[in-house]
């Protein structure tokens, strides 16, 4: 599928990756799914306890002013593996189950470059990024046409898309995992399929009930976005995902090799529907969304296990993220906002997922390679998830070719903690594809249109049809708008915000 651009020889990026082995670490990109800044204890959360992702914090470096690309999964993620901006490109909004593969035949990715230096490269868990050429149109009873594997993962056990939305089945190597031949499967977005029941017409089939939309076809006694049917034991079990997913990747680490690998593991927790394993029943005041981020630092306690046990954990890198804000009703009533009380998963900023807001980018980020990121650090430097492209080709000595990663820049040393120098800017967009500016110790909003607040998840979103500007420094929480004390400023900024988004 892709254009390959111009490399060496395969045999000579053999011999080049055995003899460098014992100098380049493996990579382990851990990203969660809508876990806030506040979610953690190492960030300040008081109502509930994350004591592994709490120890390799402070074994390692923490940042305090990290952004992902935007406040939405799909185009988040799009940017994280490509380094280029989501607004670059059309189609990068938040997918449908039954999306195509959203990246270009021609874009190349960190797992190409990976796999091009001599590692194993793997994409574990959530991915919602699209399968198939074209969508809507994919065989989910067969092979996949087009598959993680055309953009350089060699291998994946993949949720479609998110757990509220069909297919409810693991996607391993192109293929269903599981398949029952004696379910086939048929996925809609737009009709139900005759005979079929949904959380709207038979709700006493649910155990969770939706709050708003999420009311389509029943999996495991969870209504859906989207209509589905068949599976048969090919169906997941929402509480096994977590260990589904943490049993993949340990099995991925444990193979024996003697290439380096890089890992993109992405957990379903503390997305919606939350219905955590039963051994975290009742562990935590916030019920199950206290419990899905209990669940969440146990994934990161079994693979930090087995790279212990396979002798692979000095030398492996690994970071701990998100892919955007919180939020705590996305579509089931679970309760969340009850049961939060003080808890506030975005931390001192305001907004959330979907949001202009901080809150909606700023997430949490941990380093830690040991003998290479100094324990205990606190990086407060402005930083974007944009630059890891450039900053990990630099860590593992790999050229990156013309036009790739073009929005990434090289900021090794601010990822291992070593430099604390800003970023000269980040750029973020929320749900309604505008775009936000930082620069230093100012936000700045655009004019846009949509909703002031999202009446589904109660998020205020910072869609305004005047600009403004913050002054962080002030307030982070963004509680003081100064566009009328410094207009000269503001307009500045939007000069500044014109010239990246026509670069």
């Amino acid at each position: 599928m892709k254009s390959k651009f111009l490399l060496p020889s395969l045999s000579l990026l053999a011999m080049a990756a055995a003899a460098q082995h014992a100098d380049r670490p493996n990579v382990l990109l851990l990203v969660a799914d809508d876990l806030g800044y506040g979610d953690l204890s190492c960030y300040g959360a008081k109502h509930v306890s994350t004591p592994v992702v709490d120890s390799l914090a402070s074994r390692g470096a923490r940042f305090t002013d990290m952004h992902a690309c935007a406040s939405t999964s799909t185009p988040s993620r799009y940017s994280l593996l490509t380094g280029k901006y989501p607004f670059r490109r059309e189609g990068t909004d938040v997918a449908p189950g039954d999306a195509g593969l959203i990246f270009l035949p021609t874009e190349y990715t960190l797992a190409d470059l990976f796999k091009e230096a001599g590692y194993r490269t793997a994409a574990i868990g959530k991915w919602h990024l699209g399968l198939g050429a074209e969508t809507g149109k994919q065989d989910w009873n067969g092979k996949l046409d087009v598959t993680p594997a055309d953009i350089g993962f060699d291998y994946h056990y993949l949720m479609a898309a998110t757990a509220d939305r069909v297919p409810c089945v693991f996607i391993e190597q192109g293929r269903v995992a599981n398949y029952d031949a004696s379910a086939p499967i048929q996925v809609s977005y737009r009709k139900n399929f005759p005979g079929e029941p949904t959380g709207r017409t038979h709700p006493e089939m649910l155990k969770l009930l939706p709050s708003h939309g999420h009311d389509m076809s029943i999996v495991n006694g969870i209504s859906r976005i989207g209509y589905m049917k068949g599976g048969g034991k090919a169906l997941w079990r929402d509480e096994d995902i977590a260990d589904s997913i943490a049993a993949h990747a340990i099995n991925f680490i444990s193979q024996e090799t003697d290439k380096p690998f890089f890992m993109y593991l992405c957990t379903n927790d503390v997305h919606v529907p939350r219905y955590p394993h039963e051994r975290f029943r009742g562990k935590s005041s916030m019920g199950l969304r206290g419990e899905a981020i209990l669940q969440f630092d146990e994934t990161v306690r079994q693979v930090v296990t087995a790279l212990r046990e396979k002798g692979l954990d000095k030398n492996t890198l690994i970071i701990i993220t998100s892919d955007n804000g919180p939020v705590l009703d996305d579509g089931y009533r679970d309760e969340a906002w009850k049961l939060a009380g003080s808890h506030n998963p975005s931390g001192s900023f305001r907004g959330g997922k979907y949001s202009s807001y901080e809150g909606g980018t700023a997430v949490p980020f941990i380093v830690y390679w040991p003998k290479h990121v100094k324990s205990g650090t606190t990086s407060n430097a402005l930083s974007s998830h944009i630059d890891l492209g450039a900053s990990l080709a630099q860590l593992i000595g790999a050229k990156v070719p013309q036009g790739a990663f073009p929005d990434s820049r090289q900021h090794l040393r601010q990822l291992l903690g070593k430099s604390h120098r800003n970023r000269n800017f980040v750029v973020t967009m929320p749900n309604n594809r505008s775009v936000d500016l930082r620069v230093g110790r100012w936000k700045y909003i655009p004019a846009s249109r949509g909703y002031a607040e999202a009446w589904q998840t109660h998020i205020e979103t910072g869609y305004q049809l005047k600009p403004q500007l913050y002054d962080l420094r002030r307030s982070p929480y963004e509680g003081q708008e100064l566009s009328s004390r410094y207009p000269r400023l503001a307009h500045r900024l939007q000069k500044v915000l014109n010239k990246i988004v026509k670069q």
